[in-house]
């Protein structure tokens, strides 16, 4: 048993404990694996550490998911797209003789009644530096047995993130080389997941079966405003695909055009698309890196750039969020943005839009009203669009409070990797300067970096980008439309008994 456990040890730095529990003569408990961020059960250390740590005790190791009743205002795209990929999980955990669990409600009250249940000795779960996860933890080590130990696995950053950085980083710049330093240390091949039948089999006696179906069907119902969309796939196997495919993969087929054309939102192709499966932890962006560094020497241009943004500037967003507890508010930016927004927020502006007419694209710039369209539509608008549309909103709003606002809500509401430290950072980069630095001082700006339509007619083609939109739009409407009539005429037909 030790060797299995010694191989798929994982890096002490990986883990963080953030309850010691007492041991008491009884022996070692389960241990349980309350999976929340990284939802996947291939090149995921958080579930390594698990059945690692249940392979030395000799006990059993459970996953446990929390489906909360309401997480940010996630819509029917969001957890639609969550819970077909925990689906797909769930009948992968059966081939590891690990048993599964979801629950519904407030994590606080499931999690700890589930250890009571089992009886565990150690908790484990994945990192996350959103709020509202960090209170949720501290709760839940709050409520559980003095027995049990909980311990925290960064498995969503290549270096974790308390080892790249103790202290909230002012930019890209002063990150990078704290992470390229521990880089090799980190950027290792995952072990195989072996587990070692326990001498104590799982036993509950409650019957916990998923009907998925229903599940589904119900959040569907609940968060229909938001309607799902079909062009990302969910599940590990589709993000491999993604990353890898034979067809259309991006380090396959498309990592050619990146280094060119990853900023020109005429050319949506040349992105990678695992932003989505990277949010949910479908994928890991540890494998993507140790994948795409195979092609450096073919391809450095693009490799390189596909590494900044992958490991970087996401890890750059996570220690914001982090060491930043008001990553989504003004208070957050630095002193000189602070400063600037508030000695120009009187300043008049051209156009005032409110929230609707924004989220409606109702505005005078045919090329904002285009990404709007594409994020509401689409689920997805193209990274470069991302700044110029919330430096607009920026423009159009009563002050810089209410832009950040507005910004957040609409990115959260309809962008399918929403609630993501990624998004809070974009938003906060492009209103409030965080990870920039100050420009020429320019009216309702002020120091912020100043973005503009003549400026983006320079770097694209405007014209031809709105209409790829608008011609997406229709497709996507027409679509919608169609499956509306034929879910119509089945329901017709269910309800005649002469058909």
């Amino acid at each position: 048993m030790a060797s299995a456990a010694s191989a798929m040890s994982v890096q002490a730095g990986r883990v963080r404990t953030l309850k010691e529990g007492l041991r008491g003569e009884a022996g070692a408990g389960p241990v349980v694996y309350w999976m929340f961020r990284d939802q996947r059960v291939r090149d995921n250390w958080a579930l390594i550490h698990a059945v690692a740590e249940a392979n030395k005790a000799n006990v059993p190791v459970a996953v446990v998911f929390n489906l909360f009743h309401s997480f940010l205002g996630a819509k029917s795209r969001h957890l639609g797209f969550m819970l077909r990929g925990l689906r797909q999980l769930c009948h992968r955990m059966q081939h590891t003789q690990i048993p599964f669990f979801l629950f519904q409600g407030e994590a606080e009250e499931t999690v700890p009644k589930f250890l009571r249940e089992c009886g565990a000795s150690l908790l484990v779960t994945d990192f996350s530096p959103l709020r509202e996860v960090l209170k949720c933890k501290e709760e839940i080590c709050k409520r559980v047995s003095d027995s049990v130990t909980v311990h925290e696995v960064d498995a969503h950053n290549v270096v974790p993130l308390w080892v790249a950085s103790d202290k909230l980083e002012y930019s890209a710049k002063t990150i990078r080389a704290k992470i390229n330093k521990r880089l090799s240390e980190y950027l290792i091949d995952f072990p195989d997941i072996e587990l070692e039948p326990p001498t104590r089999k799982w036993v509950l006696t409650d019957n916990h079966s998923i009907d998925w179906d229903d599940l589904i069907a119900d959040v569907l119902r609940r968060g229909a405003e938001v309607p799902e969309v079909d062009w990302c796939e969910p599940g590990e196997n589709a993000a491999r695909e993604v990353l890898m495919g034979s067809e259309n993969g991006f380090l396959t087929k498309r990592l050619k055009g990146y280094a060119m054309d990853r900023n020109n939102p005429c050319h949506p192709n040349a992105l990678s698309g695992l932003s989505p499966y990277l949010h949910f932890g479908q994928i890991s962006a540890q494998r993507c890196a140790l994948e795409a560094r195979k092609l450096r020497n073919s391809h450095p241009q693009a490799i390189d750039a596909f590494l900044e943004e992958l490991i970087v500037r996401r890890e750059l967003a996570d220690n914001f969020c982090f060491y930043q507890p008001l990553y989504d508010s003004l208070k957050g930016a630095w002193g000189w943005a602070q400063n600037t927004l508030i000695q120009h927020a009187t300043d008049k502006r051209e156009h005032i839009y409110t929230r609707e007419q924004l989220e409606k694209a109702q505005t005078a710039d045919p090329l904002w009203n285009a990404s709007q369209l594409e994020m509401v539509h689409y689920g997805k608008m193209h990274g470069f669009m991302r700044m110029y549309w919330a430096k607009k909103i920026l423009e159009w709003t009563r002050g810089p409070e209410e832009a950040l606002e507005i910004s957040l809500y609409l990115n959260d509401k309809y962008e399918l990797d929403g609630r993501d430290p990624s998004g809070y950072v974009g938003c906060m980069w492009s209103i409030c300067g965080v990870h920039d630095q100050g420009w020429k001082e320019r009216p309702v700006f002020g120091k912020i970096r100043y973005m503009n339509y003549a400026g983006c007619k320079r770097k694209f083609d405007v014209d031809k980008y709105v209409a790829y939109v608008n011609k997406l739009v229709r497709e996507l409407k027409k679509r919608k439309a169609g499956n509306l009539l034929s879910q119509k005429e089945k329901a017709r037909r269910c309800c005649d008994p002469e058909d």
